[in-house]
């Protein structure tokens, strides 16, 4: 299973949300690329950087972070919020994202999420499948919808969809253990691969999501506030 470093931007610092609420805002550095820096030194390979600026926005506001640690680490890097054309993918990946993430634009405009899957193909495009009380969330989170997040992910991967980052918004940021009942649910109905995100907070929630059958863990907050360390993380790759 890949363990996955959660980065998210606002105003180019490096922050972390409690269940999406922009309100509660908490920086942590000042220079993305520092923390970067200590992700890859501790021998993990993998980041998962949100424009949160962009998601709230609608437009990319951070690419210049991307640029940056892509230029001057090794981290194999997912990036997601903001995008809202296949020029801002390709503006994305010219600046040194393997992957991107793309939610919003699947609930609102799915022939055009197929389109970019088409062209990027399955392994560049990754489905956000975020969801609350079950429900699909968009835009930041700050958007419901009334899609059922299994169906929701059963039909794209239905239509090609290899890879989907599923969070559980209300536990997300609160340190108390990842959504493993809904895990589990989507992976009896889809064969998918599954990166769970939100809540991790201990080696154990770690064992447990690779024991359930995830492809990938994203951790954020726990490593921000201590709870786990990057070394730790190391050893689990």
């Amino acid at each position: 299973m890949r363990i996955i470093v959660a980065l998210d931007i606002i105003g180019g610092k490096c922050v972390r949300l409690t269940r999406g609420d922009f309100s509660t805002k908490k920086v942590y550095n000042e220079d993305p690329l520092e923390v970067a820096r200590l992700i890859e030194d501790s021998g993990l390979n993998y980041l998962h950087l949100v424009d949160l600026d962009g998601a709230r926005n609608k437009k990319m506001e951070n690419i210049s972070v991307l640029e940056k640690i892509a230029w001057k680490t090794n981290l194999k890097i997912d990036y997601g919020g903001g995008l809202r054309s296949y020029d801002d993918l390709i503006t994305v990946f010219n600046a040194g994202a393997r992957q991107v993430t793309a939610g919003s634009i699947a609930v609102t405009d799915q022939n055009l999420f197929l389109d970019w899957l088409a062209k990027l193909g399955q392994q560049k495009l990754i489905l956000g499948a975020d969801s609350v009380d079950k429900k699909v969330a968009t835009e930041g989170w700050i958007e419901h919808s009334h899609k059922d997040i299994i169906s929701f992910i059963s039909d794209y991967k239905s239509k090609g969809v290899k890879y989907t980052i599923c969070t559980d918004i209300k536990k997300d940021g609160m340190l108390k253990g990842p959504s493993l009942t809904l895990y589990k649910e989507i992976l009896r109905a889809v064969k998918i691969n599954l990166i769970a995100s939100g809540g991790i907070s201990s080696i154990k929630d770690i064992e447990s999501l690779r024991e359930a059958g995830c492809e990938g863990a994203i951790i954020g907050k726990a490593v921000y506030e201590g709870r786990l360390t990057l070394k730790e993380l190391g050893t689990q790759c």
